[in-house]
């Protein structure tokens, strides 16, 4: 008898390196977060999510002519009539994020790229993804209102024609900008679950739409791409600061999950929710009540006092989309746009070398028996 194979035992792969990856890299200790070598805090306050998009894409910033191109590119936000009318049907009825993986899926049908693993069939892909998924998000909000859609403007950049699509007005700059950032910052993050998902589906020989359609499916979960929404629920429960402290002692006590709080890599500060944080908080002057930002800020000092535990991106996402008028169950999907680039950027970069990924399982299960043959 062949004896099993003896595969490393780890919580969640935790620590189990996958794959060698020029795309982006993570210091824990130091809480630093690179896009190609470049820190994420000098992207977000000199990028935009064009230019992020472009260099996770290409492994280079774009010059001038590169950018315009890749700009001229995203504009093309209008979607097919058969994808806008799926929307149009399903808009009431679907959850977003099932509705965002279902478009993914329709985007490359009747292309040339669909089913083409080459760099430039694989690239056309990814920039169809970035640009349309954001225009679905905001008609299917839009359709679910009882709202017109409102059509992509080619003169308006990236973030700013999503939050006119999804709210019809135009954005001011500084809401704009913020958007935006908050775009950036959700691009990417190394071997996260649905980045490791896309990978492996590219690793059977998968185009990158399947690929990424897979990722969306594994960012859906609230121990993922939901838990920034699945923050803003506990937020809603609380209703205030004052109420916040008791509340967060309650969850703790009964040792039940507080979303937006600690991560598998980071043992400092997320380096994305350093910003974020500074973005709350300056929306929430003229945000009105519950004031979201100091129902987190107060949750994220007793998590701390109590547990130790720092905030990740999820806590303070939360209430910067709430205060750019992002429903709470679009949080995840606009997540999902964001991180496409990220996912397309691991999907050219597994092609490139392809091996299928196939680990291991230690089996605990019956030993050898016999079938119990009826006489």
């Amino acid at each position: 008898m062949t004896p099993p194979v003896t595969a490393k035992k780890s919580v969640q792969l935790s620590g189990v390196v996958v794959a060698e990856s020029s795309v982006s890299s993570i210091d824990p200790d130091a809480g630093v977060l690179m896009y190609r070598g470049y820190d994420i805090a000098d992207l977000a306050e000199h990028s935009t999510y064009e230019e992020t998009a472009y260099l996770l894409l290409h492994g280079e910033l774009p010059d001038k002519t590169a950018l315009e191109a890749f700009t001229r590119e995203l504009a093309h936000r209008e979607l097919p009539d058969a994808v806008a009318e799926v929307v149009d049907r399903s808009a009431s009825a679907a959850a977003p994020m099932d509705l965002v993986r279902t478009v993914a899926s329709m985007l490359s049908f009747g292309t040339a790229e669909a089913g083409a693993t080459d760099r430039d069939s694989s690239l056309s892909a990814a920039a169809r993804l970035i640009a349309q998924v954001p225009t679905a998000i905001a008609r299917q909000h839009r359709r679910r209102e009882g709202l017109e859609p409102v059509t992509p403007d080619a003169g308006l950049g990236h973030s700013e024609n999503f939050l006119a699509m999804l709210t019809g007005k135009r954005p001011t700059e500084r809401e704009s900008h913020i958007f935006d950032v908050a775009m950036i910052l959700h691009a990417e993050h190394e071997m996260n679950a649905s980045t490791f998902t896309a990978r492996v589906v590219a690793g059977t020989g998968a185009d990158l739409t399947a690929a990424v359609v897979a990722a969306i499916a594994a960012l859906s979960g609230p121990l993922h791409g939901g838990a920034n929404a699945a923050a803003m629920a506990l937020f809603e429960q609380w209703g205030s600061a004052e109420r916040t402290p008791a509340a967060v002692h309650e969850l703790l006590e009964r040792k039940a999950k507080l979303f937006g709080f600690g991560h598998p890599l980071y043992r400092a500060y997320d380096p994305r929710a350093i910003i974020l944080k500074r973005f709350s908080e300056e929306l929430s002057e003229t945000g009105g009540e519950p004031n979201w930002f100091a129902i987190t800020d107060a949750a994220e000092r007793t998590v701390f006092e109590e547990k130790g535990l720092y905030p990740n991106v999820d806590l303070y996402s939360a209430s910067v989309y709430r205060y750019l008028g992002i429903p709470t169950d679009f949080f995840t999907p606009v997540f999902a746009a964001s991180r496409i680039a990220g996912q397309a950027a691991h999907v050219l970069e597994q092609l490139s070398d392809n091996r299928i990924i196939r680990p291991s399982a230690t089996y605990v299960g019956e030993p050898r028996r016999s079938y119990p043959v009826k006489s």
